[in-house]
This record gives structure tokens, sequence and C-alpha cells, in this order.
């Protein structure tokens, strides 16, 4: 990448160029301030990002004859089923393969955001900046995921004597590796760019909290059931394509003014779709154990399984229909499993509050005057641009199951238990035994 800074609003011999009103409304609808314009002269002024033509020469030669409309509709549309056989593939491929496409999908999201930081701040000579933005990025990495090696795979973590020592002083470890981070950073300050720099460390760790937190919660709720990671990613995806799709064809209301194509016929549209879509989802999936059942780590086989006994989410219950909806329906009981009421929910803040993601990041790049966070996927922009919605889902839906699916963990409740020491074990050991005998369950201890 060329290091040319160029001022806004100069061609590349210095000549300023003329500002057209599209630019001019862009401006005034940003709400740029004194002080934004203060920051610019800091910096050296905010130059978007160029974008080019990144649609595939095949795909221009064949939709060379359409409408500009039209050829982004049939790129977009190509794109998304390639992008949907893909997302097909990994999940037939199983959970390990699932946990590497969102680790991979973190990684780029953080390279996108903090690209934009550096384009935007112009903090190439900045020393170790890039080097400490990917060092705090592995360390976030190594505390988070240390975590959940040592909670799913406790077995093999204490079968090996290494990992056994990391997990027993993995959080030390992990703030060790983030102070020295800290102290590289301090020592990097130079002179006439602190604030610079200590803009693009704010910069940094908001982008690390959004991302890696976000793919970490992803991942919990992957083991809690591949359900719970499909189900609400597909309604992501199915809100995102229906509320497009209603609003190229129907669309004439706006919806918001950071995203103008947006309109309200598509943001129904894809709310009412959204929620049917995850009803029939819901249905198909509940009925198979290899999506229903946690995933977990068998020490004897050193593999993922999938394989339970389902629970009463994914049983099928009869449902008596609300007398109103009778003579609509022309039921008086229903038969669904329970999690279908539960992909409601699901659906729902897919469809309404999941859209607010998007609409952050499009504030965000118009913030910056950026069309895409990148340009990996043609007619869609950067990887990024695909999962702005998806993280806010992830959090919903991890905070949803703590509330109101998931109970204690016994496979973690007996991990801790073989952790403590004999004594400790014993104790504990007498006293769900004497709890048990008082509930009835068991005989006296003296029976015993």
């Amino acid at each position: 990448m060329s290091e040319a800074r160029l001022r806004p609003g100069r061609g590349p011999g210095g000549a300023r160029e003329p500002q057209d009103k599209e630019s001019e409304s862009e401006n005034r609808l940003d709400g740029e301030t004194a002080s934004d314009s203060e920051s610019k002269s800091e910096f050296g002024g905010s130059s978007p990002v160029p974008t080019s033509d990144d649609t595939p020469e095949v795909l221009n030669r064949a939709l060379s004859n359409l409408s500009s409309r039209w050829k982004n509709w049939w790129v977009r549309g190509i794109l998304t089923l390639a992008m949907i056989t893909f997302f097909f593939i990994i999940i037939y491929l199983g959970p390990m393969v699932l946990m590497t496409i969102v680790m991979c999908v973190q990684i780029k999201c953080f390279h996108e955001i903090i690209t934009i930081g550096y384009n935007v701040y112009h903090s190439y000579d900045l020393p170790w900046f890039r080097t400490l933005s990917w060092y705090f990025l592995l360390c976030v990495n190594y505390f988070f995921y240390g975590e959940t090696v040592t909670d799913y795979f406790f077995t093999l973590v204490q079968r090996e004597e290494p990992l056994r020592i990391l997990s027993r002083y993995h959080r030390f470890i992990s703030f060790a590796l983030y102070l020295t981070g800290f102290c590289m950073f301090v020592l990097s300050l130079v002179k006439k760019h602190y604030r610079l720099q200590f803009y693009m460390f704010g910069w940094t760790h908001v982008t690390l909290l959004i991302v890696v937190t976000q793919s970490h919660l992803i991942i919990h709720n992957l083991f809690e059931g591949m359900i719970w990671f499909i189900v609400p990613i597909s309604c992501v995806i199915c809100n995102d394509i229906m509320a497009y799709m209603f609003g190229f064809f129907f669309g004439r209301t706006p919806l918001i003014k950071l995203s103008p194509k947006k309109t309200w016929e598509g943001f129904i549209g894809g709310f009412f779709s959204t929620v049917l879509f995850g009803l029939l989802l819901s249905y198909v999936m509940s009925g198979y154990r290899c999506f229903t059942c946690p995933v977990e780590f068998n020490n004897d086989t050193n593999s993922f399984t999938v394989d339970c006994e389902p629970s009463e989410l994914f049983q099928l219950q009869e449902y008596n229909v609300p007398v109103g909806l009778h003579s609509v329906l022309g039921w008086k009981t229903v038969r669904m499993y329970p999690f279908q009421i539960h992909s409601i929910a699901l659906s729902t803040f897919a469809s309404l509050i999941g859209p607010f993601g998007g609409f952050f990041a499009s504030g965000f790049k118009r913030a910056f005057k950026i069309k895409d966070f990148a340009n990996t996927i043609p007619g869609h922009g950067g990887i990024m641009d695909r999962f702005d919605c998806q993280y806010l889902m992830a959090t919903f839906v991890n905070v949803y199951i703590a509330s109101f699916i998931r109970g204690p963990n016994p496979s973690k409740l007996l991990q801790q238990f073989l952790a403590l020491r004999p004594e400790q074990q014993l104790h504990i050991f007498n006293t769900l035994r004497a709890h048990l005998a008082e509930r009835g369950v068991l005989g006296s201890p003296e029976e015993a």
C-alpha cells in the first residue's frame, strides 16, 4: 500500500478539486463540527479510503447490458448464494471447522477496522503501533480462549503437565502479557504525537471489545448446541436478504438517514419473513440430535461429539391455540417444539434490533467517509460489512441462554469437584449424601 498522503479536496498534483453538491450535503449530514476540523488539521486530514470496482471480470461481461441498479442486484444475489453454500459446507464439516472459521472471521474483521484507523490517522510512522495492535489481539484471544479450553477440555488439560500449569496460572499469565504490551505502548510514545497515539490505543481496545468478545460468545453459543449457532445466524442472514428484496421492489419510504437505501417497507417485510423463517428452520432442526445436543469433547476418542438424549426444548409438545385464532387457523391445538417459541424471540431480535448493528456500522463508515470496511466480497464490501449485525446477535443469544435456558452444568461442577483436595472432596461428598438422604432420595447414612 502506498503511504502517499493526499489532502482532502486536492488532486495528486495538489490542485484543489471542486466538491459536488452530494459531498457537501454529506458533510452537512455527518454534522461536522469545529472540533472535527481541528482534528483533521492535527492528523493531516482524513482522506477517505479509495474504493474501486471489485466485481469479477466474468460477471462484468455477463451483466454489461444491465443498468447499475440491476447489475448490483445480480452481483449481490450471486455472491449471496455462494456465501450461503459455503455456510452449509462448513456446517457439514462440523464444530471444529466452525470454530476455526469464527476465528478467521474475527482476525479479518479486526484487520479491516484497524486498517481504517491507520488510513484515517496516518499512523504509519508511529513506532511499534502495528505490532502492538496485533500483540493486544493475541493477548485478548489467549485470555478468552484459554478460559474456554479449560472449561470444555478439562480432562485433556489435566492429562498434560504443560497445559495443566498454563491452566492453573492462566489469568496471571494473561495479565502479565497484557502488562507487557501496556509498558511497550508507554515506551513507544513520541513527542508531538501523544494525542494521536492515545487515539489509536483507544481505537485498538474498542475494536478488541467489539470483535474478540463477540466471537468468543459465538463459540460459547456453539457449545450449547449447533442450533443455537445456526438459527440466530440464519435469521440475521434471512432478515438481511428479505429486507433488501422488499426494499428493492417495494421500498418507497426512507427508514433512517444513516442508511439512505433502507426503507420501512424492507424493514417490515424483513421482520415478518424472518419470524416465519425462524419458526420453519427451528422445526426442521429440532428433530436432529446433531443440531440440538451440546457440543462436548470426548476424551477417549479426542474428538467432539453431539450425541445425547434431547432435552424438553426439542421434544414435541401440544399447545392450545388462542380462541381468537380458531376461526382463522381452523385448529384448537398445535404440536410444536418449545424451541420454536424461543426462535420467535431470536428472530424478532434479529429483525428489529439486529439491523441497528448495521446502522451503527453505517454511521461509522459515514463518519470516516468510506463506502465499505474493505472490498473483500464483490457487491458486499468487507467481512465486517457482513458481520456487523451478527456480533450484536451473538451477545443477545448468549444473554438469552444464560437468562432463560441454561442451568448448572453437571460436567463443569464435576470438573471443579475433581480439582479440589481429597479432604474437600470428602466433605462435599458427605454433605451431598446427607442432603439426598433428607430428601428421601438415598437411605440414611447409617443404613449405608
